[in-house]
């Protein structure tokens, strides 16, 4: 009895400690991470974002401040960006709706300059761009952009 009792906690601690090292390690549970295709990330990347967003992730310049026309510039999605402040959901939301729309849905009227890929592109392939951009974080950026994905999905019941 003791030792099915002692063997059971042990279970238990390793599926705890299993658990948050894939967290730790910048799991992405709502994405399911086991699947995405880096390679196809990065070329839809390439063809879809790299021309407001750069190549290198590195943005458009002075992409804090609006335009003339009241939207901001694209911003970079590499570290020195804000990318990695935001849930999974937003920045799929975001990427599939569009800037203007994914606010709107929130009851945010903001100028932006985002558009909607939802027709052009998967949801699969959303989210392969998605890890493609995370993947190039250094880790502890990986890891606190994974940590509010799954907060908000605790929150969100998922």
């Amino acid at each position: 009895m003791r030792k099915a009792l002692l063997l059971s906690a042990v279970l238990l601690a390793s599926a705890a400690v299993g658990a948050w090292r894939m967290t730790q390690a910048g799991a992405e549970p709502n994405a399911a991470p086991e699947r995405a295709d880096l390679a196809e990330g990065e070329t839809l990347y390439q063809g879809s974002c790299a021309s407001c967003h750069g190549a290198d992730l590195e943005g458009q310049p002075d992409w804090r401040s609006p335009g003339p026309d009241g939207a901001l510039p694209a911003p970079p999605h590499d570290e020195t960006g804000h990318t990695w402040h935001h849930p999974d959901s937003v920045l799929f939301e975001y990427t599939k709706l569009g800037g203007k729309a994914a606010l709107a849905a929130q009851g945010i009227d903001f100028a932006s300059g985002m558009p909607g890929f939802g027709d052009q592109l998967t949801d699969a392939q959303i989210r392969n761009i998605l890890a493609y951009i995370k993947s190039t974080w250094p880790d502890r950026l990986r890891r606190s952009q994974a940590e509010r994905s799954a907060a908000e999905a605790q929150r969100e019941g998922k």
